[in-house]
């Protein structure tokens, strides 16, 4: 396999469970995840072209991830680390974040501090 292979490109990997791995830096590249279990170490991760939809990620670290073209319906995120992840091409239709940190943190450019504040005001 060449270094710049990947074991997650292009397949069904349906109702897979990742526990306790380290998968920092892994590639999904056009892969069926859909209903995964992530309970790993997933920095630097890369998901493209991939359906994600009813995964669960909890007690993950996706610091630095990145998300390009992804299904993310009925995902499920719970005490995870998102600091500088960038999702880019996804779809977060009737999507809830609840007790985040959202310091920092842009949509199309705007801070959502300041959105929320202006919402609020």
């Amino acid at each position: 396999m060449s270094e710049n292979s990947s074991p997650f490109d292009g397949r069904s990997m349906r109702d897979t469970h990742y526990q306790r791995a380290d998968m920092t830096g892994s590639n999904f590249d056009g892969v069926n995840l859909t209903d995964a279990r992530f309970y790993a170490l997933l920095t630097r991760a890369s998901f493209t072209d991939t359906n994600l939809s009813e995964a669960v990620f909890d007690d993950v670290n996706l610091a630095g991830a990145r998300f390009n073209d992804i299904n993310l319906s009925g995902i499920a995120v719970t005490n995870a680390n998102l600091s500088g992840a960038t999702f880019d091409g996804v779809s977060l239709a009737n999507a809830a974040v609840n007790n985040a940190d959202l310091t920092g943190m842009t949509i199309d450019g705007i801070l959502v501090t300041d959105l929320l504040a202006a919402y609020k005001g």
